[in-house]
C-alpha cells in the first residue's frame, strides 16, 4: 500500500485521488455561491421593486430568482453527491441538466426585466 507524505501508515488504495474530490467540492461550493447570489437578487428585487409599486412585477421576478436560488442550491447538491459516487466507483462522470435548466430560467428573467422596462419606459 502506498504511503502518504506525511505519515508511514498506508493508504486505502481503494481511495480515490484527493485532487477529484477537492476539485467537485469546489464545484459544490461555486453553485452553493451561485445559489446566494440569486437569492440576494431576489431579496433586493422584492424590496426595491415593490417601493416603486410595482408589487405584482416584484414578486414574480422575486419568486422565479427564489426559485432559480433553489434550484442552483440543490441541484449543486445532487450533482456533487452523483459525482462523487462515480469518481469513488471509478465510473464516467454522469452528465447534468443543471447548467442548461438554470440558463433557460436566467433567460426567461432577462426577458421579463427587459419587456417590463420596455413598457414601463414607455408607459
Amino acid at each position: 500500500m502506498p504511503e502518504t507524505p506525511f505519515t508511514t501508515e498506508p493508504v486505502s488504495v481503494d481511495e480515490p485521488d484527493y485532487r477529484f474530490t477537492l476539485a467537485n467540492e469546489r464545484t459544490f461550493l461555486a453553485w452553493q455561491r451561485t445559489s446566494l447570489g440569486l437569492l440576494a437578487a431576489a431579496v433586493a428585487v422584492l424590496h426595491f421593486l415593490a417601493e416603486t409599486g410595482h408589487t405584482h412585477l416584484a414578486h414574480a421576478l422575486g419568486g422565479l430568482l427564489g426559485a432559480a436560488a433553489l434550484m442552483s442550491a440543490s441541484g449543486g447538491w445532487m450533482r456533487w453527491r452523483r459525482v462523487d459516487q462515480a469518481i469513488r466507483r471509478g465510473l464516467r462522470l454522469p452528465a447534468s441538466r443543471l447548467p442548461l435548466g438554470l440558463a433557460v430560467l436566467l433567460a426567461g428573467i432577462g426577458g421579463t426585466v427587459i419587456v417590463a422596462a420596455t413598457i414601463s419606459a414607455a408607459g
